[in-house]
């Protein structure tokens, strides 16, 4: 174990659960209950056949019975595969690398209870473009592979959520969950992660990074600012007005990623990376279940 994942911190990562309100079809059985009739063998409920309706699911005793069709709807539990786009852009290893630091630990939160339910994982880096994945991870035992895959990632140049989210919407993938996890600070701006996450055929969850000196730095006089990414500089002299000004935009960023959440049907979870993660999602999981 290691600092970044401490025996305390594996050790807790066994009591939360992801609920989806709708499951996709094929795939392996594992946890989650489907709506739709399935193949499962609990039994749930009868109703009316419509045309078009599996025959197979027929109740003939009803039919015999009522000389009327009826479809048993049995719950069919399925796995909901689960990958993780991560936010490893140069700026996320800044101040002692906060933000990566919380956002590896977030994703191997994420993959811990997909691999608890059997679901199946894969993590995805992403910077100035989509970078390499640790393949698809089954069964419990895998989490070690994923922390091991999680810990050696390095910074991954200027962010890039457009092009990279772009490239994974064209991967051929089973439809199941994905979950951003970044700060969402791009230069392209908030139309830039509009069209990124408006583009995934998936289920999706964005986890948002935030920091108190995000939204009210503690500058002040005459600076340059360099942007850690691109190199660019900027000279500002800071005052009252222009922190100000600056608190307004922040504002003005948060509610666009909360707009951008709700026009997707998104998901939107926030993890303050000064405080220990795995607290965090006590409150973000209620009664240890997040439902997507």
């Amino acid at each position: 174990m290691s600092d970044l994942f401490s025996e305390d911190f594996v050790g807790a990562l066994t009591s939360l659960r992801i609920e989806a309100r709708r499951v996709p079809r094929g795939g392996r059985h594992a946890e989650h209950h489907a709506r739709e009739p399935g193949s499962g063998i609990e039994f749930r409920d009868y109703r009316a056949y419509t045309p078009g309706d599996d025959v197979r699911l027929v109740d003939w005793r009803l039919y015999r019975r009522f000389e009327r069709l009826f479809l048993r709807l049995l719950d069919e539990v399925r796995d909901l595969p689960c990958y993780v786009l991560l936010d490893t852009s140069d700026s996320m290893w800044l101040d002692d690398a906060r933000r990566s630091t919380a956002a590896r630990q977030v994703a191997a939160v994420l993959a811990a209870v997909s691999l608890n339910q059997l679901d199946a994982v894969s993590i995805h880096p992403f910077g100035a473009d989509l970078g390499a994945s640790s393949g698809t991870v089954e069964g419990k035992r895998g989490l070690h592979r994923v922390l091991g895959f999680l810990e050696a990632l390095e910074p991954a140049g200027r962010t890039d959520i457009r092009t990279s989210l772009g490239k994974f919407a064209r991967l051929p993938q089973r439809h199941g969950l994905v979950v951003v996890v970044s700060d969402f600070f791009d230069d392209a701006g908030l139309d830039a992660v509009w069209q990124a996450v408006r583009g995934l055929r998936h289920r999706v969850a964005l986890v948002r990074l935030v920091a108190a000196s995000d939204r009210d730095p503690t500058i002040d006089g005459e600076l340059r600012l360099e942007d850690c990414e691109t190199g660019s500089t900027v000279d500002v002299t800071v005052t009252d007005r222009v922190l100000t000004r600056y608190r307004a935009a922040v504002a003005e960023f948060e509610q666009g990623i909360e707009q951008i959440a709700a026009r997707r049907g998104a998901t939107l979870l926030e993890v303050d990376i000064d405080r220990p993660v795995l607290p965090q999602f006590a409150g973000l999981f209620p009664d240890g279940v997040l439902r997507v």
